[in-house]
């Protein structure tokens, strides 16, 4: 890995004039440029009196790919540590801080603090009301709102659990917040949650589920000098690939959201050599399912689309249902405002489903740029998510 940036410092930097309200709306603002050695970040101690945006830029600037989010949670464990209405428990590199007021509700604020690789996007930098950097939409903008809310909320409404994780951007199998959802699941305990990820400030019920499987066309190996004399695998794929193209994909209702489900292959694979008719042509497809099927409904559907093929599942995650039907998340939704809509992508709501704790994804940025080089938040957006949420827990 290497260095992201130029020693610690401060670089002034002045956006420009926005309309509308804001707080940046023609505001010079300093974001602390953060500094790494070796590819791990210095000590870094957060101020969590900062502006939302500020800290989101100071925790872009712990560079956190997955795996390397060791400082980043140092330094967070560290500005939570000093807060004395939270208690903190710490997991290798997933936290868990949570009051202890006795309320009659637990809500649960979710986030993960790794990134995906690097490109070439860090220090972060501002421009005319933007901050871009590696991180910035996902999710460290909305990490920033839950460290503002942990330090700056002491007595809210409901009981708060806020957990920040590692590994989400990488297999399952890594997932910080699978580990405590098995080792500490009591940690996780709610009556309705939400994961921060990036949806532009607009309410995401539940998520779709996912499943990868391997269709197989097989043939008869033989020389292509003697092509009649085999039976070609790959051009026996070709009615893999009518069927996916004719596929019709449901767009079905599920608790008052709309869903999309699709088909599509993702992958292909097959040959011997320049010379050889090959016998086995695999096609790799993704199956995108609404969260009214299981993952076991899903799989005997991928199964009967394709029947007279050989099919092996690879990957399978479950959706989860919208998570609005109670009283927590009717008063979420009220306080922030706007009109729900389905997420149509696998988030760790599917997680939190499992656990039988209903929950949305609701924070600042737009997920069309996670993870690109162009990866960028409006920093009045952070605001406004934050202003939303403290009206929320104080309510």
């Amino acid at each position: 890995m290497r260095s992201c940036g130029p020693p610690a410092g401060r670089v002034p930097v002045v956006p420009a004039p926005r309309p509308g309200p804001g707080p940046y709306a023609s505001t010079a603002v300093s974001f602390p440029v953060g500094h790494q050695a070796g590819g791990y970040a210095a000590a870094v101690d957060l101020d969590l009196t900062q502006d939302a945006g500020q800290l989101t830029a100071s925790l872009v600037d712990v560079e956190s790919v997955s795996g390397g989010e060791q400082p980043l949670a140092d330094a967070i464990a560290a500005a939570l540590g000093g807060l004395p209405h939270l208690t903190v428990h710490r997991d290798g590199n997933a936290l868990v801080a949570r009051t202890g007021l006795g309320r009659p509700q637990r809500v649960v604020l979710a986030g993960h603090i790794d990134t995906v690789p690097v490109a070439g996007n860090l220090p972060s930098r501002a421009e005319r009301g933007i901050l871009f950097g590696c991180g910035t939409a996902d999710m460290k903008s909305g990490v920033a709102v839950q460290l503002r809310l942990a330090a700056s909320v002491p007595e809210p409404s409901v009981d708060v659990t806020y957990v920040f994780y590692d590994c989400e951007e990488v297999s399952s199998a890594r997932s910080g917040l699978l580990r405590l959802s098995r080792s500490s699941p009591e940690l996780l305990a709610g009556d309705f949650a939400v994961l921060m990820e990036p949806t532009g400030c607009v309410v995401e019920g539940g998520c779709q589920g996912t499943l990868r499987a391997e269709i197989r066309a097989t043939g008869k190996r033989a020389h292509s000098a003697r092509s009649w004399t085999g039976h070609n695998a790959i051009h026996a794929a070709g009615p893999i690939i009518d069927v996916l193209r004719g596929y019709p994909a449901r767009q079905p209702e599920v608790d008052g959201l709309t869903y999309h489900e699709g088909l599509n292959a993702v992958g292909v694979r097959g040959g011997v050599a320049g010379n050889v008719i090959p016998d086995e042509c695999v096609i790799t497809v993704n199956f995108r399912f609404a969260p009214d099927r299981s993952a076991e409904q899903a799989e005997a559907h991928v199964r009967e689309v394709f029947a007279g093929w050989d099919v092996t599942v690879t990957d399978v995650a479950s959706g989860a249902r919208p998570g609005l039907a109670g009283q927590p998340a009717a008063a979420f939704v009220a306080a922030v405002g706007g009109t729900p809509r389905a997420k149509l992508g696998w988030t760790d709501v599917a997680r939190f489903d499992a656990l039988g704790i209903p929950a949305v994804n609701y924070g600042p940025g737009n997920p069309e740029v996670a993870h690109t080089a162009a990866e960028h938040v409006a920093l009045s957006e952070i605001g406004e998510c934050e202003a939303r949420m403290r009206a929320w827990l104080s309510s």
